[in-house]
């Protein structure tokens, strides 16, 4: 398989580099990195502090909120779990709204509705790659983006009745307080927890885990060893005891351009081109093997990235040059793609299905009426 890297970012560069020259001299480039990573660090841990001591103000949705987020800058699953905990709560009668900051959305307006339950009113562009897909996947949530989220959960709650808010990616959103703080840390991935950025991966010092009310180890397969990530988290004071085990599985391989969907187990030995823009794709390459099928070639966009014409003409020469049978890649790259394609191109994407592997018990407690955090 022929992996083509179309930017030079695969969500753990800098932390690779320096790992990989730690027995050696420093080398000027890495000296600055760790300078900036300190700088960085100690903002971060002020603006915390600042917080904590009530500097900062922390305002109080009227509802239940309950935040997902992460300390590193990469996929930890943060969107299939906020499907999976939205789509849980509207199953017990709970009117619920998630709100995101829509990352590289397109729309300049402060607040953008994406959802409001019945149908959807942005398309990807304007609210944002993830929220879009989250409003797909939840169609009863309603779904809103901004940068302000205590600002933007008023203005959804003027318009409708909301039990419970879950926050996307709400982690270091600091100025609104959350009843439910949940840490998602992969549990495949201890090297992302060495170092902030630029040096390494982390959005903020490791200690900033104390924070969390409950930690959820992703992709915690039955054959993945998580000790070395908990042992991290331990040392900076985190909750490791009893952590939620989570993995994410294929569901369906929903085809992008009419929305039909098929078992995945249809797709063994298939011959395939892969792509994706996603933080985290070395997470989809494991999928597709897990899946059974023959990758040919991968490509790997920017996060976030924005297709154009020229990328699925592209794409469409590969298939050719290939000879495969099939496009793949994932379901937040679909909503994006969609329409850009032709009636013969066969693009298909993977839906994700989350699952509680172990503590399912505490969670719903805490979903439903744990201890206040800010």
């Amino acid at each position: 398989m022929k992996v083509r890297r179309r930017f030079d970012a695969w969500g753990g560069g800098p932390a690779l580099l320096v790992s990989a020259t730690s027995n050696l001299e420093p080398r000027p480039a890495d000296v600055l990195l760790q300078a900036l990573a300190l700088l960085y660090g100690a903002a971060s841990a002020i603006r915390a502090s600042l917080y904590r001591h009530g500097w900062l103000p922390t305002r109080k949705l009227p509802c239940r909120v309950i935040s997902v987020g992460n300390l590193t800058v990469g996929g930890t699953g943060k969107t299939p779990v906020v499907i999976f905990l939205a789509e849980w709560l509207l199953a017990q009668g709970k009117c619920v709204a998630v709100l995101s900051r829509g990352y590289r959305r397109t729309s300049r307006s402060s607040q953008v509705l994406v959802s409001d339950g019945r149908n959807l009113l942005a398309g990807p562009a304007e609210a944002g790659d993830e929220p879009y897909l989250i409003a797909q996947r939840c169609p009863r949530a309603i779904v809103a983006v901004g940068a302000d989220r205590y600002a933007l959960g008023r203005w959804v709650l003027a318009q409708h009745p909301i039990d419970c808010v879950v926050l996307d990616d709400g982690f270091q959103h600091l100025s609104l307080h959350r009843d439910v703080n949940l840490l998602l840390v992969d549990a495949t991935d201890a090297r992302g927890l060495e170092a902030v950025v630029p040096a390494g991966r982390l959005r903020e010092p490791l200690a900033a885990a104390a924070r969390a009310t409950a930690l959820l180890l992703t992709r915690a397969d039955g054959n993945v060893d998580p000790e070395p990530v908990l042992q991290r988290i331990r040392q900076a004071g985190g909750p490791v005891e009893d952590p939620v085990r989570v993995s994410f599985k294929p569901e369906r391989l929903v085809n992008v351009a009419n929305g039909k969907m098929e078992d995945p187990a249809r797709f063994t030995d298939r011959s395939a081109v892969a792509f994706s823009g996603i933080a985290n794709p070395a997470s989809f390459h494991a999928l597709l093997e897990e899946l059974g099928l023959k990758v040919a070639e991968t490509i790997v966009f920017p996060d976030h990235h924005v297709y154009s014409r020229a990328d699925l003409e592209d794409l469409r020469q590969r298939v050719q040059r290939s000879d495969v049978e099939i496009l793949i890649t994932t379901e937040k790259d679909a909503g994006k793609i969609a329409p850009l394609l032709r009636p013969d191109d066969h693009c298909w994407a993977v839906r994700l299905r989350t699952e509680i592997v172990d503590g399912w018990e505490r969670l719903e407690r805490l979903l439903l009426g744990g201890n206040g955090v800010t």
